[in-house]
């Protein structure tokens, strides 16, 4: 209400309570008009006042929507962590039983099974050395240091191997102190040559155990890959022929066997 709607109301009351205006013929009308004002003005109020609570129900129920969705919204986003988390870690452990399955855990060298499922990829190439390289003497190392220096050893000489061989070469643990080396797009005089460097690698090693410090040589069987015979058979079996040679040549060298 306005100042001005207040001071007329003000004045109209104080003309029907002034008994000088009893007898006046438009008092009944005023007194009427003046009743109904204020009816309708509580009748406003009222509605006003149903208006205002039902803006402030509306605006809390939205205010509790908007908490219920954020809350909602925060739960479905630790749920998407925690299935990104178990998905990660799922992937995780996937890929640690596949490394688990495909390599030698001592060495990190590849294992047999890598070796067969590469072996497509490799025929595709069509020129590559296999290189079996076996380290002299190893069972005197176990027997005389025991087999934790063992271990060292052939640690050692996978290093050793990786640093030597180019990125599309492969090597493997082949088992025990045997490894298997396929040089692709290689010769058996360049593969020689590459063997070579790496037996000179080998024997220049010093390995550290306890307090003695360990040298080792190694005998290397190489051949050449045939067109279209089985490179884990027949051409495995040359270079396995060819380092029985080695080893029954005196061991510390390489032996081809065409």
């Amino acid at each position: 209400m306005t100042r001005e709607e207040a001071e007329l109301l003000a004045q109209v009351e104080a003309l029907l309570d002034d008994p000088a205006h009893a007898d006046n013929p438009l008092r009944a009308t005023l007194a009427r008009l003046h009743a109904f004002h204020r009816a309708e003005k509580q009748r406003l109020e009222r509605l006003v006042t149903i208006s205002d609570s039902y803006q402030r129900y509306v605006r809390e129920d939205e205010l509790n929507a908007r908490r219920r969705y954020q809350k909602s919204l925060r739960r479905q986003e630790k749920l998407s962590r925690i299935s990104d988390g178990y998905q990660q870690l799922m992937h995780e452990h996937n890929n640690a039983l596949r490394e688990a399955s495909t390599h030698d855990p001592l060495t990190g060298l590849p294992n047999r099974r890598l070796i067969d499922e590469r072996l497509p990829k490799l025929i595709e190439r069509k020129q590559y050395t296999l290189v079996m390289l076996d380290i002299d003497h190893f069972k005197q190392v176990n027997d005389l240091h025991g087999h934790e220096a063992g271990d060292k050893v052939l640690v050692a000489i996978a290093q050793e191997i990786r640093q030597e061989l180019r990125d599309y070469d492969l090597c493997a643990r082949w088992g025990g102190e045997e490894f298997l080396l396929l040089l692709a797009d290689t010769g058996l005089s360049e593969a020689n040559a590459i063997v070579d460097r790496l037996r000179q690698r080998l024997a220049e090693l010093s390995i550290l155990v306890g307090d003695s410090r360990l040298s080792i040589t190694a005998s290397a069987g190489l051949s050449e890959y045939r067109d279209g015979e089985d490179l884990l058979d027949q051409t495995l079996q040359r270079a396995d022929q060819a380092l029985l040679l080695a080893k029954r040549s005196g061991r510390d060298r390489s032996c081809v066997i065409v």
